[in-house]
């Protein structure tokens, strides 16, 4: 599948105000963001990112593990743990839409361009600083945002999970809490390959 691009930094980069519009291009304030931005726009023969003639393809935003870091919801626990209803209440999905504003305004921005614009959901995989029942509410906060504003999204967790909604372990990257394995990213480039990329 030939593409341009590839990792702009580590995504606990992409949820604070990381990026300036600028007509019909961004500039990114991390300098090796902006030094790998402007590397993968040479490739694709475009000056600016109105003028990139193929699909974007993005996980901006969804490091759902930085969102659900548990000490972040200390405040809206009781004896027995989070608050009832708390994770389906406006006030969560407010406070989640909150914390990934920038990558937000990313998308609508691209989209404001014309691009076709995708954005992958990530591994199910929730690290020992994150709460698992914040980071599954908190993505699917983020999906219904992205999905509302008109991002594409592929989202592979119907094949990809164990019955408790976690990746299964054939998925994962061993000895990182995080990050899926060679056979995910293959399922992701396939799903993309169906939807005509």
């Amino acid at each position: 599948m030939p593409f341009d691009g590839g990792p702009l930094g580590a995504g606990r980069e992409f949820t604070d105000d990381f990026f300036e519009p600028r007509d019909a291009d961004v500039v990114f304030r991390s300098p090796e963001a902006e030094q790998h931005y402007r590397g993968f726009l040479r490739g694709l023969q475009a000056t600016e990112l109105g003028a990139v003639a193929v699909p974007v393809v993005s996980t901006l935003g969804l490091s759902a593990h930085f969102v659900a870091t548990a000490d972040n919801w200390q405040i809206y626990r009781g004896p027995n743990g989070l608050m009832p209803g708390f994770l389906s209440s406006a006030l969560f999905g407010d406070i989640v839409r909150a914390s990934v504003r920038a990558a937000l305004a990313f998308y609508r921005h691209a989209l404001g361009l014309g691009l076709r614009v995708l954005a992958v959901m990530p591994p199910q995989r929730v690290p020992a600083h994150a709460d698992p029942l914040v980071f599954m509410a908190a993505q699917d906060v983020i999906r219904e945002a992205l999905t509302g504003l008109g991002v594409e999204m592929v989202d592979l967790r119907a094949r990809t999970t164990d019955e408790h909604g976690f990746q299964r372990p054939e998925l994962c990257e061993p000895d990182d809490a995080i990050h899926g394995n060679l056979a995910f990213g293959r399922l992701i480039l396939a799903e993309l390959l169906e939807r005509g990329l």
